[in-house]
């Protein structure tokens, strides 16, 4: 299993080391974990790096989650898998996010969701 590059974007430092946290509990191999706390700041990390999984907030100051996905979605890139991590699960916000996050993670950020998004993305991921 090769070892992902995870790039964690929210304007909450508190929540960025929270998800940071769960995804060292999941017990994933994990070679960087990089932080972004908007969508602006995130582009640039994508531009530098090779990232393998990207947790966004929805609700961020400069350029918000969504904002973040359909930029990277607009320019064609081969995107890194992405998680949607916010407080709002109504079902209107994850039909927003539908075809632009394939995963959706509620906050407080469980461990063991991380964990199962990581192992599925990861046995995804060859060698």
């Amino acid at each position: 299993m090769k070892p992902l590059n995870i790039l964690i974007v929210d304007d909450s430092a508190t929540m960025r080391q929270f998800v940071r946290r769960a995804v060292q509990l999941s017990e994933v191999p994990v070679a960087n974990v990089l932080e972004a706390a908007n969508g602006k700041e995130a582009l640039a990390v994508i531009d530098a790096n090779e990232i393998d999984a990207l947790f966004t907030d929805i609700n961020m100051p400069v350029m918000s989650g969504p904002e973040l996905l359909r930029e990277l979605q607009r320019q064609g890139r081969e995107t890194p898998a992405r998680i949607v991590v916010s407080t709002d699960g109504s079902e209107v916000r994850r039909q927003e996010m539908e075809g632009l996050a394939r995963w959706y993670v509620n906050k407080p950020v469980r461990p063991e969701v991380v964990r199962d998004v990581l192992n599925e993305l990861a046995n995804g991921i060859a060698d």
